[in-house]
């Protein structure tokens, strides 16, 4: 079963998560979007596979996100894609995904339950 974390470096809950992913035995496929950003429909692929409200994988905190003048609670899935995709920083973070399930690291412990 091949994990990848969508990592951010810088984030102190996506490194707490790697080292957890780590502390349990399973060494990720790392994918830092920032340096290589998805695609508007990778990001509508990550929404299903999270599932739930898709404004969860949008991080509203962020400056960019404020300039955009986006409000969060107005954005469908596809708009929320399009934003991530044109401004990667926007995406929450970290976002582990195993098979056809996904879940955001945050806490770190909310993704031990796809390495059941």
């Amino acid at each position: 079963m091949t994990v990848t974390i969508w990592h951010n470096p810088r984030c102190s809950k996506s490194r707490q998560t790697l080292d957890l992913l780590r502390s349990k035995g399973v060494e990720p496929k790392i994918r830092e979007y920032l340096k290589e950003p998805p695609s508007k429909a990778e990001v509508e692929k990550l929404i299903g596979l999270v599932g739930g409200d898709p404004a969860e994988l949008i991080r509203d905190g962020e400056a960019e996100f404020k300039s955009l003048k986006l409000d969060k609670t107005k954005l469908g899935k596809a708009e929320i894609a399009k934003a991530v995709a044109a401004h990667p920083i926007l995406l929450q973070r970290p976002i582990v995904v195993s098979g056809s399930r996904a879940a955001i690291g945050r806490p770190p412990e909310a993704v031990l339950s796809l390495l059941k």
